[in-house]
């Protein structure tokens, strides 16, 4: 990661800009939201090692002068989802994507169980934090 953002510093006219946009290293929450109320159901146990090598990669770039951090913004992201079906979906969709997910029917099972309690106008929501860094090219 640390040569891919070597590359960056390289390609990047003179005070050139690269912004960072990626999930943070947490754990997504999952939960019902009924109204405005939002309830904690489970959390997800993907792997944050690529979250972290990412982060580390960061770090090793702004302690070699690559680049200097501008700014940072951290925003808690919410994917609404109007079914299990859907929820199930995501599951899948996120590990073909690649990520580290060991099987959640636990958690599918869990919002069923809970989805049959309240009306159906409740919404699935994962909960997870969205980083924003906005780099300048040094030296």
């Amino acid at each position: 990661m640390v040569h891919a953002l070597q590359e960056a510093h390289r390609v990047l006219k003179r005070q050139g800009q690269l912004i960072d946009v990626r999930p943070g290293p947490s754990h997504r929450r999952v939960g019902i939201l009924h109204g405005r109320r939002w309830r904690l159901v489970g959390v997800m146990r993907e792997s944050l090692e690529e979250d972290r090598a990412a982060n580390a990669a960061i770090r090793v770039a702004l302690s070699k002068g690559l680049f200097r951090r501008e700014a940072y913004a951290k925003v808690d992201l919410w994917r609404h989802f109007d079914t299990l079906a859907d929820f199930a979906g995501f599951l899948e969709e996120f590990t073909r994507l690649g990520a580290d997910l060991p099987p959640h029917d636990w958690m599918v099972q869990r919002l069923k169980t809970a989805l049959a309690k309240i009306p159906s106008t409740a919404k699935i929501v994962v909960r997870g934090p969205l980083e924003l860094r906005r780099l300048r090219k040094g030296g």
